[in-house]
């Protein structure tokens, strides 16, 4: 009953207070259509580094006269070692059929094969390239000619690849912070235009309670309404612009994906609760003298 009382009461002043009620919907959709859009590009901007970072091997080079078992020994050595999660051998006729079927215009003349035989070694992370690279380098093993991390390529790779996990963080961290302050703004912009109707509720016994529970109702209305707004924009470009947009190179691997949608929508709704129930709680902790 009581519950119903104060369902009724939150309802009748959101009803009667449309422009205030309209700004903190509106200011939760834009909040979750952003974070929302933050989460998809985000995740998928992880997913791909993730995925890049998963590219990154080690390419360990024998001599042209290196033996058999010191190509041997070299596997054994991989496969014992703590920081490699696979390794293939690539002979060096395959290395050459690579190479026609990349650049045929290059190998079109040669009357040999130039190419060694090689180890190209899957570290088990990204970040331990340059451990597996150290231990095969220094000393190199019996029968090795090189060893290539494509030092270069993975520092920078790595480097985009944790700048990229830091900005998502921060900027959403961010953007709750600001959307949880606009919707107190607003809460509170609500509570002085009825002031008055809040001190003859005190003056005829209200509770605090009583008080404050109409307003917390209030913002978990505009916190569901607003997130569940930016859902259905959020779906509408999903099933509209996504495609077109990632028509093409920008499709990407198939391991390269933003989180699911579903879990996506879920996760804005309950901040679109959280939202309104810390925004007002905010609020009339700071403004709501009762």
């Amino acid at each position: 009953m009581r519950f119903r009382l104060l369902v009724s009461e939150a309802w009748r002043s959101l009803s009667a207070n449309m422009s205030t009620t309209f700004a903190a919907t509106m200011t939760v959709l834009v909040g979750m259509f952003l974070l929302g859009l933050f989460i998809a590009l985000g995740t998928w901007t992880l997913s791909w580094s993730d995925h890049v970072k998963r590219q990154l091997m080690v390419k360990v080079y024998f001599e042209s006269d290196a033996t058999r078992a010191q190509e041997t020994a070299v596997a054994r050595f991989l496969q014992s070692h703590p920081k490699v999660k696979d390794f293939n051998f690539v002979t060096k006729t395959e290395a050459l059929e690579r190479m026609k079927r990349r650049y045929p215009e290059l190998v079109r003349n040669l009357t040999s094969n130039p190419f060694p035989d090689s180890f190209e070694v899957l570290p088990t992370r990204g970040e331990d390239v340059e451990a597996v690279y150290t231990s095969l380098a220094t000393p190199k093993p019996a029968g090795v000619f090189k060893v290539n991390d494509g030092k270069r390529i993975s520092k920078r790779i790595l480097q985009v690849a944790h700048v990229i996990e830091a900005v998502f963080t921060v900027a959403t961290l961010v953007l709750l912070v600001a959307a949880t302050l606009l919707i107190a703004n607003t809460i509170r912009l609500s509570i002085f235009s009825r002031r008055r109707e809040i001190e003859v509720m005190k003056l005829v016994g209200a509770t605090n309670w009583f008080v404050r529970g109409p307003f917390m109702v209030e913002g978990l209305f505009c916190g569901v309404a607003g997130s569940l707004l930016a859902v259905a924009f959020l779906l509408i470009g999903k099933e509209i612009a996504l495609p077109s947009i990632l028509r093409g190179s920008l499709a990407g691997e198939a391991d390269v994906q933003a989180l699911a949608f579903p879990l996506t929508a879920l996760i804005l709704v309950g901040f679109g609760l959280l939202l309104g129930a810390v925004g007002s709680a905010l609020t009339m902790r700071r403004f709501l003298r009762v």
